[in-house]
């Protein structure tokens, strides 16, 4: 970043419009405006000065060495990383904190390099040691700002962990914010706060709602693979992501329905007479079991909404009527499916 950019970021991040911190640093809005477009920059009388309000060193003001290669990153990584399993850990957190003051806006560098240090101080009984909670949180604080959402994401996460591991779980929930509404990891942080905060139903529904919804994005996800197999005529990986289906339905107890309704398209793009006839069969025997993932205490804290009758009669309606379809003119002939056909002509279902 140039330091016009790095002006502009954090004055934004602390809340200021240009007018105010022209005010603050006794110069005109135009001024703060041309340093930000990069028109001029800053007197250096007002280095320190501005370096403070927008609360960073004046190197990061200036964008000294603003960064390394990826390439080089990794290297010095995996030195620490090395570092950390021979030597003493306070040597090698000097070493990273000069470093990092070297390329103080190096995101990638800080991010990793906190993490790294993170995570052996917990393993070395080294948590809570005040000569590095206050650096290593901060390091993840200025990770906060960055552009690069993963590293946002990222260092949100190890902040709220770091939180909970503190019990304090207030804190730890203020770190949720930086992860989307539809974000399941944010969902799944929210119960083990009210884990944590004696919000124990709440919990429970949050987690039992992740298990619910996981189970509708894995069978979409299988059944759009299906079709790319069944369009790409491999039967054994269409089958056997049938087969992958009707076992998920069958672990997250979702009812009977919704274990043998997988494989009738790929039956009828196989033509097989036998596995059809079956599958129809299976699936009209079970038609009042679409809702019985209600009965499992899987979902116990859910508040799903009991299957209208009329819609499963109207469900099975349309699959009686489908027997006839031009899809399914390879079963004429069969007498299991002409026995469906025969019932469905003389005991049509009343919705």
């Amino acid at each position: 970043m140039t330091t016009g950019e790095v002006i502009k970021k954090y004055r934004r991040n602390k809340g200021l419009t240009q007018e105010e911190m022209a005010a603050r640093l006794g110069v005109t809005a135009p001024a703060v405006n041309k340093w930000e477009k990069g028109s001029t920059l800053p007197d250096v009388a007002l280095l320190a000065p501005l370096a403070r309000l927008l609360g960073i060193t004046t190197d990061e003001l200036l964008s000294f060495k603003d960064e390394l290669t990826d390439e080089e990153i990794n290297q010095f990584l995996s030195k620490i990383q090395k570092d950390l399993e021979n030597g003493d850990f306070h040597h090698v957190f000097l070493s990273v904190k000069e470093k990092i003051e070297e390329y103080p806006n190096c995101e990638k560098l800080i991010w990793q390099a906190a993490v790294l240090l993170d995570a052996k101080r917990m393993t070395t009984g080294l948590s809570g040691d005040d000569r590095y909670d206050g650096v290593i949180f901060g390091w993840y604080e200025r990770c906060l700002l960055s552009e690069d959402e993963r590293i946002r994401n990222q260092a949100a996460d190890s902040l709220f962990h770091m939180f909970i591991r503190q019990e304090n779980y207030e804190k730890a929930a203020e770190y949720l914010a930086f992860f989307s509404l539809e974000d399941p990891e944010r969902k799944r942080k929210e119960a083990l706060v009210n884990s944590k905060t004696g919000k124990r139903t709440e919990a429970y529904r949050a987690y039992e709602e992740l298990i619910f919804c996981a189970y509708q994005h894995i069978q979409m996800t299988f059944n759009d693979l299906r079709i790319l197999y069944m369009e790409d005529g491999d039967h054994e990986m269409a089958k056997k992501l049938v087969e992958v289906s009707s076992s998920a339905a069958s672990i997250f107890e979702m009812g009977k329905y919704n274990e043998v309704c997988w494989g009738l398209n790929v039956a009828a793009w196989e033509k097989d007479v036998a596995w059809t006839a079956r599958l129809m069969r299976e699936i009209l025997k079970s038609m009042d079991t679409v809702g019985d993932c209600m009965k499992s205490r899987l979902y116990q804290h859910m508040a799903l909404k009991a299957v209208d009758p009329a819609f499963s009669a109207g469900l099975k309606q349309e699959l009686l009527k489908s027997l006839g379809d031009e899809s399914f003119m390879y079963m004429q002939g069969n007498v299991d499916w002409e026995k469906l056909r025969c019932d469905a002509a003389n005991r049509p279902i009343k919705s």
